[in-house]
């Protein structure tokens, strides 16, 4: 297999599916399409483009809000005929809707339901490139995707599918990026297909096993993980991030063995599992807590008393077993990425026997290049995870006063991009030449350290556009510090500040529905999240929440003050405001700043 197309062939040569890929209709009842199906469809599909008029290296974008199995056949007829691939983020604006479909001159476009027809139609006007825009429903006025399929020119789809090679760009990837505009990443087939290759011997869902898919498709990490599936010759049932928990949610009902998620997600379950143990009673309450409290000392392939293994016998039976039941049942392995994920998280998951495994990569890397695995050596709790096979990593101290043993990450390796789209000047910037090989410098500043057994594992520190200096000289990484904080379930989002100041400061959004549950415990009168945040007894409850973690960090690190934000952080705003995180759930650091420089100069102006 060199190409991304072959992926479909192979699974029907080796062990054809009936319900290959899975995804619900319009009424909420499932579909299947079997390995054969998938094929024939995506060559009807490429076969209408090239009716349409579409050449080799002409651009086609794809938008939607919920995973679904047309994405990916649409993807895989894209490829068969050379064209590429422009993902797109369903909650960005027209205006970069129109940035992007300009650049990329984007020839036609294919979309799921909601508004999305209308922005994409919306921009059109000011693209004029754009021509078709085809939608996934079946809507009153609105062309369907069907009705461009095309029988009549299969044998050209077949004549050139056999002129393509793995080194021929796939697709490219606009990168949401936390300041100015969004840079098109350019992967090849090989790119990602190196990634594909050395993932799926560390995978534990076999042939015919079920894998979920619901983070966003847009994203090389979920497309990524996607084609490994499919690789795999696991069923891949499509889902959105709605519809998820509860006796009839998506985890109930697939029952996955695997999934990829995001830091945040994790969250939120853990806070919705502690909260639901806040409001037990009794033995019930006392039973679940001191189950919980077992998991603070829990380490990976520990080693424990015939006492202790009781213990975690209780436990598992009264407490950690229904959690897993919660995810269906049968979960045997979770991938996290995107953004570090807080140890304790981590560990308390692990510990109730619902693996999780932290992986590192970028969209530029395709993305994988560590990744924590299930073998016995394999993982290591606040890591990225050993190397993946085929990639070369160099620490580089140059160009930073970075702390012992620690460096930019530089990555070499063939699942590296070939560049950024009609960006010459800025990859002249993002790689470089050192002892005759080509490296990309990933911003990220990280640290090679050795496990238990002596095996090599990447540790992330921070992003290096995003170390503070103090006004004392001083640098500062805010990204362990906020990972830390936001551990504690009254914390939803925090910002490190104090760029260029005496000390560091912080900008934290409170979690609504837990500082409810705080504030109905101590007898505070929640009126709105804007009132109670200026209510002495909750700033000194979050004071305690920083005076606890201060002891772990550097003086100079410590955070000395606060403010509390009462408005949610989001990828995205109804009102058209600017956005403080990224649509993968990163802070936009340069927005936030300006949004509420008014506190943080307040913050300041004290002394």
């Amino acid at each position: 297999m060199t190409r991304l197309f072959d992926l479909l062939y192979n699974q029907i040569e080796k062990e054809p599916l009936e319900k290959s890929i899975n995804g619900r209709d319009a009424n909420g009842n499932w579909i299947s399409y079997s390995s054969k199906e998938v094929a024939g469809i995506a060559e009807k599909a490429a076969a209408g483009l090239l009716h349409m008029g579409l050449k080799p290296g002409d651009k086609v974008g794809i938008v939607i809000y919920e995973n679904r199995p047309e994405w990916m056949i649409i993807d895989f007829a894209i490829q068969m005929v050379g064209l590429i691939s422009i993902p797109l983020y369903p909650t960005i604006s027209v205006s970069e809707y129109e940035y992007i479909l300009n650049e990329a001159e984007v020839k036609i476009a294919f979309c799921g339901g909601g508004d999305l027809y209308e922005k994409l139609t919306t921009s059109q006007r000011n693209v004029l490139t754009l021509k078709n825009v085809y939608t996934f429903d079946k809507t009153e006025g609105t062309p369907f995707w069907e009705t461009m399929f095309n029988l009549e020119k299969i044998s050209e789809v077949i004549k050139i599918r056999s002129t393509i090679v793995g080194e021929d760009l796939a697709t490219i990837i606009y990168t949401s990026g936390t300041t100015g505009n969004p840079k098109g990443v350019m992967l090849t087939h090989a790119n990602i297909l190196h990634v594909v290759k050395k993932v799926c011997p560390l995978m534990v869902v076999k042939t015919g096993e079920r894998a979920l898919s619901f983070l966003p498709l847009c994203h090389i990490f979920e497309r990524s993980a996607s084609f490994a599936y499919y690789n795999k010759g696991c069923e891949i049932y499509f889902a959105g991030t709605d519809n998820l928990s509860g006796p009839s949610g998506d985890l109930a009902v697939v029952k996955p063995v695997t999934f990829t998620t995001v830091p945040r997600l994790l969250e939120k379950i853990y806070e919705a599992i502690y909260n639901k143990g806040l409001a037990l009673d009794g033995i019930k309450k006392k039973l679940f807590f001191w189950a919980l409290t077992l998991t603070d000392s829990y380490e990976l392939n520990q080693q424990v008393s015939f006492v202790d293994k009781l213990k975690w016998k209780i436990a598992d039976a009264l407490i950690f077993s229904k959690w897993r039941d919660a995810l269906g049942g049968h979960v045997q392995c979770i991938i996290t990425g995107a953004a570090p994920c807080p140890v304790k998280i981590m560990r308390v998951f692990c510990a109730a026997g619902i693996p999780i495994r932290e992986g590192y990569g970028l969209t530029e890397t395709s993305p994988t290049l560590t990744v924590n695995t299930m073998e016995s050596d394999g993982a290591m709790l606040g890591s990225a995870g050993p190397i993946l096979e085929g990639v070369e990593i160099f620490i580089d101290k140059e160009d930073g006063d970075y702390k012992k043993d620690e460096g930019e990450i530089l990555v070499n390796g063939p699942n590296v991009m070939i560049g950024y789209y009609k960006k010459p000047e800025v990859n002249a910037k993002v790689f470089r030449e050192i002892n005759g090989k080509k490296w990309f410098c990933t911003g990220d500043i990280g640290k090679l350290v050795k496990g238990p057994t002596g095996r090599e594992f990447l540790k992330i520190t921070d992003r290096k556009k995003e170390l503070l200096k103090t006004s004392g000289g001083k640098y500062v990484a805010p990204a362990p510090i906020e990972n830390r904080v936001k551990e504690e379930f009254l914390v939803e989002h925090m910002m490190v500040i104090g760029d260029k100041q005496k000390y560091v400061s912080a900008l934290i959004v409170p979690a609504e529905e837990a500082l409810k549950s705080y504030c109905g415990k101590k007898g505070i009168q929640f009126t709105s999240i804007h009132e109670v945040i200026t209510n002495k007894k909750v700033i000194k409850r979050f004071q305690k929440i920083i005076d606890k973690y201060n002891p772990e960090f550097s003086h100079v690190e410590q955070v000395k003050k606060f403010r509390l934000i009462s408005k949610e952080w989001l990828p995205i705003h109804d009102d058209g405001s600017a956005a403080e995180l990224t649509p993968t759930l990163k802070l936009k650091r340069r927005v936030i700043r300006e949004k509420y420089k008014e506190e943080i100069a307040s913050i300041y102006d004290e002394l």
